[in-house]
């Protein structure tokens, strides 16, 4: 019968670990591990209406919920999995951990790597005989003993540090030319700019444009007609009044909407579109809603920022990527008064500047999907190409007729919102011959746009730019467009951004709002912003990186920087803040002009940065000029400020918050030593307090001027001899000349010391080394009162200063103009 089967089921004794408590399931089994395996084979779900809120997806717990998954992938895309460990270095042949597996392929192809030496590679390249041989002989070969082998060229150890293994390594050579010899264009997608409509009888317009700053003749003389009329735009910076004064807000842009020509300008309703930095929205909104219910027949105020976007392009192949991108619509052909047509004549323009000033075109054009991709632009072998444009650019006939502009008309920008989806595009297309073009129906909307071209300064030589006003809804399928366009210089154009924008204007000599504007709302907000982000770099930094602003030596005694090394510091420059709350280093002399400023109010609280900021007055070219013309002192509003372009004259490059001063006044105190220069150490004995500066100091920096010699004249031809003797003439005269003066003497490498704190005048806000001027160039803001009075009396050297960056204490001699 055989033997004996052990009994199954709930009676089966239970041996070893297992205890009476542990096998309660009726196959005797433990239940936790039955259990684990039921887990590990069936995932848990829930259903998917849990997950929605009223049928929609709450976005943020979706993200929390995976914040772990993104984090770690985050750190596997940042950490390389290629990096071996340091453990393992000394053995090429044995890496430690997950790093085997990436080694294995570059030990497999290293000689180096396997440990065999010349002599084996030799050994195997010689050998011969079939594959049997081969493997036989492989078979019988006794391993050797590891030796130390020098590496090869083409070794590829992996890194024993992840520092290392994430440096860039450039390792063939560029194919193609650099950016900068590219004749492109930058494209940036400008619909943050906020755009504001003011609707109502002409003159109370005027009025309204008047009362926020323009005030110039030229607005409203004949000079102004045809921006009025529409067929130009312009740009000026607008003010409010606060306490009496004009109170700069921004610049802005305002562009006229075409009418007919009416006898009584008192009934014509006129329409007009401002457009300004966002930053500056809500101050100019509540300026420009006070002033309109001032007026009567009242006017309307209207918020756009959300129906009208805009794109702007700068380069020389900006009105080329334009051209290839917008096309006419076809319902507008039949009229007269098109301007598509004189805009399509513009083929061949590679600088928007050398249209007429301001320029405005305003027409409608085909949604740019029924051509995508774009077409490179053809007709360029064209002979009389560049007549035809001189032809166009000289009569421009949109200043003879006039049609309205349909970007004012709210229906009109409604029905291009109005768009077919993609997939309708796409669908369309299906149906047409590989690289066909699809045919504008009835479904298409007209899309209403408006050309604003501009020019960056008075010189046609200068770079312009073109500005595309449109409706919101068709910024996107315009911007693909544009950034696939095929020029004809290679490429396409390049996305730029903020950064670009402020570089761009920074090359021109442009002020960039917000940052060049410290004297506004706005940008004194730019600068409290950009102080906390270099203070919050400077806290990174250890201290041994930091630049130790009171150890800071400025020669003779003067210790630590002057205001604070971080920012702007115009509240030293016009004393605004409290007492007790000026930094260390910005003690000066006796006689500061910044000292001595009585607080005739105790507040209870020092006042915010902010609101010492707000104190200060931006003043425009025009007033300064207008103060320096008139025979009679006008009062200065209070802690005025002017935009000022800063040119250096030698070497030198100036950085954001440098220091600008003046030159030093020309005094009788007792002359130094002709060696006075910016000391490399301090030397023993030197007192803290401050001494009287050289009174051949501002000598010394005009001996800085670099002399503009004429154009040399050919020298007539002469023997050797006689040249030989000329330099031995002027050898000896050198040798037995005396000893140079003070003056002289600064033609060496040393640096005349920098200007006392009472020379301050201004900082720098922007700056840097421009590749179009081949120099240091900068834009800062400088005290209007400082300024005057120098430029009263000695009008030639008034405008030359020194500027030392913050933290140095070496300037550089530079000239200013107005910005």
């Amino acid at each position: 019968m055989g033997a004996k089967q052990p009994p199954s089921g709930p009676g089966r004794p239970v041996s070893g670990k297992n205890t009476p408590n542990a096998a309660s399931s009726s196959g005797g089994r433990n239940d936790n591990r039955r259990v684990k395996v039921q887990v590990a084979r069936s995932i848990p779900v829930e259903p998917a209406q849990s997950a929605l809120r009223d049928g929609e997806l709450d976005l943020q717990a979706f993200v929390a919920a995976h914040e772990f998954e993104v984090r770690a992938l985050e750190q596997g895309m940042a950490t390389s999995k290629a990096v071996r460990s340091s453990q393992a270095d000394h053995d090429a042949r044995a890496p430690a951990g997950r790093d085997g597996e990436a080694a294995a392929a570059p030990r497999g192809e290293d000689p180096a790597a396997k440990g065999d030496g010349r002599q084996g590679r030799r050994r195997r390249e010689g050998q011969g005989g079939t594959a049997s041989q081969d493997s036989k002989k492989s078979t019988q070969r006794t391993p050797e003993a590891a030796r130390a082998v020098p590496k090869t060229t083409d070794a590829q150890d992996l890194a024993a540090d992840a520092s290392l293994a994430r440096q860039a390594r450039e390792d063939d050579r560029p194919e193609q030319p650099p950016v900068a010899g590219e004749r492109g264009t930058l494209v940036w997608d400008t619909s943050y700019m906020s755009t504001i409509g003011v609707y109502g009888h002409e003159a109370g317009l005027c009025r309204v444009l008047k009362r926020i700053g323009f005030t110039d003749d030229a607005y409203w003389n004949n000079k102004g007609k045809k921006w009025r009329a529409g067929t130009r735009s312009r740009s000026a910076v607008i003010s409010r009044d606060r306490k009496g004064r004009p109170r700069p807000m921004c610049p802005c842009t305002v562009v006229w909407n075409p009418e007919p020509v009416v006898q009584d300008e008192n009934k014509t309703q006129r329409q007009l579109f401002l457009r300004m930095h966002p930053s500056a929205f809500k101050e100019v909104f509540d300026e420009l809603l006070r002033l309109i219910k001032m007026e009567t027949p009242r006017l309307y105020i209207e918020d756009l920022r959300f129906e009208i976007g805009s794109i702007e392009l700068t380069g020389p192949a900006s009105t080329e990527a334009l051209l290839a991108v917008l096309t006419p619509h076809p319902a507008a052909e039949g009229s007269s008064r098109n301007q598509g047509a004189v805009f399509q004549s513009l083929h061949g323009l590679t600088n928007p500047s050398s249209l007429t000033a301001n320029a405005t075109l305003a027409f409608t054009v085909q949604d740019p999907r029924l051509r995508y991709p774009p077409r490179r632009l053809e007709g360029w072998d064209d002979d009389r190409l560049q007549e035809k444009l001189m032809e166009s650019i000289t009569s421009w006939p949109v200043d003879c007729e006039l049609d309205r502009n349909l970007l004012f008309d709210r229906n009109a920008r409604h029905r291009a919102s109005g768009l077919p989806t993609q997939q309708a595009i796409y669908k369309r297309r299906s149906g047409t011959t590989p690289g066909g073009l699809i045919e504008p129906g009835t479904g298409d909307p007209e899309i209403p746009i408006t050309l604003l071209a501009a020019r960056s300064s008075s010189a046609t030589q200068t770079q312009g730019s073109w500005t595309l006003m449109l409706p919101w809804k068709c910024v996107l399928p315009v911007w693909h467009s544009l950034v696939h366009c095929p020029l004809i210089s290679g490429g396409n154009p390049r996305f730029a951004g903020v950064d670009e924008a402020m570089q761009v204007a920074f090359e021109r000599g442009v002020p960039w709002f917000p940052a060049d504007y410290p004297g506004t709302d706005a940008g004194a907000g730019w600068e409290l912003a950009q102080r906390a982000k270099r203070r919050k770099d400077y806290d990174r930094r250890p201290k041994s990186k930091r630049t130790e602003w009171a150890s800071l030596d400025l020669g003779i005694g003067r210790k630590g920087e002057v205001g604070d090394g971080l920012a702007c510091d115009f509240e030293l420059l016009f004393s605004l803040k409290p007492e007790g709350g000026n930094d260390k280093g910005a003690a000066g002399p006796e006689g500061d002009a910044m000292e001595g400023v009585e607080m005739t109010v105790q507040a209870p609280s020092p006042p915010r940065d902010v609101d010492c900021l707000g104190l200060l007055n931006q003043f425009s070219r025009a007033d300064m000029q207008a103060h320096l013309t008139s025979t009679m002192l006008q009062p200065l509003p209070d802690n005025a400020i002017a935009s000022v372009r800063i040119t250096m004259l030698g070497r030198g490059v100036a950085k954001s918050c440098a220091r600008i001063y003046r030159l030093p006044r020309p005094c009788t105190a007792a002359p130094e030593p002709s060696s006075v220069q910016v000391p490399s150490t301090v030397p023993d004995g030197a007192t803290e307090t401050p001494h009287a500066l050289p009174s051949k100091l501002r000598a010394q920096w005009l001996a800085k001027m670099p002399t503009e010699s004429p154009a040399s004249k050919k020298a007539p031809c002469r023997s050797d001899e006689m040249y030989m003797h000329h330099r031995k003439r002027l050898l000896a005269q050198t040798l037995t000349a005396p000893p140079g003066t003070a003056a002289a003497a600064e033609a060496t490498s040393n640096h005349p010391l920098v200007p006392d704190a009472a020379d301050l005048v201004g900082f720098v806000t922007s700056g840097a080394y421009n590749m179009a001027r081949g120099r240091g160039t900068a834009v800062g803001a400088v005290s209007v009162e400082k300024v005057l009075l120098d430029l009263r009396a000695t009008p030639k050297e008034a405008r030359l200063c020194i500027v030392r960056n913050a933290g140095e204490n070496v300037g550089w001699l530079a000239r200013w103009e107005h910005g």
